[in-house]
């Protein structure tokens, strides 16, 4: 067996950083080597940093426990001790997206889950099932820079996941899609820790969470989009109109769906149709059978008070989209309720999949 690749965490001693670390004990293709957070928690070891403040409910990989935590703002002090980072850095966007340029220029690509690269035009925003083909702008990415090894790719945000592999399906299958009305239920997880207040939360829904509408109206369009000229040119739809809420579930978002097809009604599909669709759904992870990748990317549950939060966020290990409800809408076409685990397939797991499709392509060589 060859060699592991060695890789590093930037915000390590952070929510998101802490699961990467947990999800990567004993990866077969990566192993954590490197640990990077603020200047406070720099020299010491990462056990230590994380005193008090270890959130995944599991014991702190042997392997990482004592690695010496370094400054994440100093990109030169990774050289050599890793290939390749994954960034969950808790910063403002301009930083974020200077100091993930300053690891790409030194060698070291970024496989980012922060929201600071997601609208540079030559960075892809990976769902892996959906825009694999995005990998093609990084070629122009690295020209456009001057960088040799490094590049930058990221992942969408973390509700997006609960629906946009059904709508892509269905967009593939040959029924393009109008308009659509989502309205999520999202974790409090999403908010990161400690994140929203608890007494704003028991016995509470907030109708409100800063900028989720508009990524969840806007990001779907570039995942949805194509490749010209070396830039990711958006898709002109579907039209999206969303509302997003914070629920008092730990893990788990959730996604009320109603939408219009761009068809005729004698070309629209059946329900038993789109079912099968959706049940029949895989893509290039699957067949490059990627350590990650669902083996069911999609999976419908005909229950009619599924799916839940709590019974099935972790179905395929925390990477599938699991619908329910599937029905007509008197308003739209049909309508549906999904639901996927946002700390895995919408965070740390969801970054480790972008990873493992960009080692299978050759961009880690």
């Amino acid at each position: 067996m060859s060699a592991k690749i060695k890789v590093g965490v930037l915000g390590a001693t952070g929510m998101v950083g802490q699961r990467y670390i947990k999800l990567l004990e004993d990866h077969p293709w990566f192993e954590v080597t490197y640990v990077a957070a603020s200047p406070r928690s720099a020299g010491k070891p990462y056990s230590e940093a994380v005193k008090n403040r270890w959130l995944i409910g599991a014991e702190i990989p042997a392997g990482v426990k004592d690695l010496i935590v370094e400054d994440a703002n100093d990109e030169k002090k990774a050289l050599g001790k890793c290939q390749f980072v994954f960034s969950a850095l808790e910063m403002g966007k301009d930083e974020i997206k200077a100091l993930e340029a300053a690891y790409a220029a030194e060698g070291i690509p970024v496989v980012s889950n922060a929201s600071a690269n997601r609208w540079t035009e030559d960075v892809p925003m990976l769902v892996p099932e959906i825009n694999y083909a995005h990998l093609d702008v990084i070629a122009e990415q690295k020209k456009h820079h001057g960088w040799d090894k490094g590049f930058i790719a990221v992942k969408p945000n973390c509700s997006l996941q609960t629906y946009m592999m059904p709508i892509h399906a269905l967009i593939q299958a040959g029924y393009p899609i109008k308009r659509m009305i989502v309205t999520t239920l999202q974790a409090t997880s999403g908010a990161g820790y400690p994140g929203v207040p608890s007494f704003d939360m028991i016995d509470n829904i907030v109708p409100y969470i800063g900028g989720e509408e508009e990524k969840t109206e806007k990001e779907c369009l570039k995942i949805l989009g194509k490749v010209v000229d070396g830039k990711i040119e958006n898709a002109a739809g579907p039209v999206v109109s969303s509302t997003c809420t914070r629920v008092p579930v730990i893990d788990g978002h959730t996604a009320c769906v109603s939408l219009e097809f761009d068809l005729p009604e004698d070309k629209k599909p059946s329900l038993e149709e789109i079912e099968k669709i959706w049940t029949s759904y895989t893509s290039v992870p699957q067949e490059l059978k990627l350590p990650s990748a669902p083996e069911h990317p999609i999976v419908v549950r005909h229950e009619e008070n599924r799916p839940q939060p709590r019974r099935d966020r972790e179905t395929e290990k925390g990477m599938a989209c699991v619908i329910g409800r599937l029905r007509p809408c008197n308003v739209f076409d049909i309508k549906f309720v999904s639901l996927s685990h946002n700390t895995k397939r919408g965070a740390a797991l969801g970054g480790i999949l972008n990873a493992e499709l960009l080692k299978a392509r050759g961009f880690f060589d």
